[in-house]
């Protein structure tokens, strides 16, 4: 989602700026290897509430307001939600802002609980397959110690392969998109991976194309070219 789908360089990013603090010391620890992902979405949600100590669950989602989408974005997903195709947002950055895009496109049928769902809805569900990271509330509304953590860095390919089982779509017509080594995992699980705006050359030396614009058009005619093969 973060710099694919979002036009910032991450969802945490954008409320800290918002905020106006910055996880650098923490984002070094785990680049050194000196913290575990787990950990640093603690230190991450500490420092949140360090800056804003009442903060609750609705703040939080106000912070989210505003988060720049990529150029295209609408295009993009209309053209494949409307074709079929199934989607999923698989990312480490924060619910709230994949709950917006999910919720652009909606579902004929009631919101209900399900593997891969969004967890705050407007009345019916989506057609997306969500999972993301973020931040947990507590019964009385101000945010936790402790996050949502759904998406490990280099764990993706797991998720893919699984959704890939439970909706009975093989490898040969998987599609993934992504920006950074974390995205390698969904690149080895898919036919054709790109990658998209690349925050470094890790992923690029795995992806079967790159494409180093910031428009999803050019995304999408990637895919239509894969899809009429």
């Amino acid at each position: 989602m973060d710099r694919v789908l979002v036009d910032h360089m991450s969802t945490w990013q954008y409320v800290y700026d918002n905020l106006g603090i910055s996880n650098a010391d923490a984002f070094d620890l785990y680049n050194q290897g000196l913290l575990v992902e787990w950990d640093w979405l603690k230190m991450d949600l500490a420092l949140v509430k360090e800056a804003h100590p009442s903060i609750t669950d609705e703040k939080m989602r106000n912070l989210c307001i505003g988060t720049p989408l990529m150029k295209g974005i609408k295009q993009c997903l209309d053209w494949i939600t409307d074709s079929g195709h199934e989607v999923a947002i698989i990312s480490g950055g924060m619910q709230e802002t994949a709950r917006d895009i999910a919720c652009m496109y909606p579902t004929n049928t009631p919101w209900r609980r399900r593997w891969g769902g969004i967890n705050r809805h407007r009345g019916c569900d989506s057609k997306f397959h969500v999972f993301t990271n973020g931040w947990l509330c507590k019964t009385d509304g101000t945010i936790d110690d402790f996050g949502r953590y759904q998406v490990q860095m280099n764990g993706k390919g797991a998720i893919v392969k699984m959704l890939q089982r439970r909706l009975g779509i093989p490898k040969e017509r998987t599609i993934s998109i992504g920006d950074s080594a974390g995205d390698i995992g969904m690149f080895q699980e898919s036919e054709l991976s790109i990658c998209f705006n690349p925050w470094d050359e890790k992923p690029v030396a795995v992806a079967k194309m790159t494409i180093r614009s910031r428009d999803l058009l050019d995304v999408l005619e990637a895919i239509k070219q894969q899809i009429m093969e």
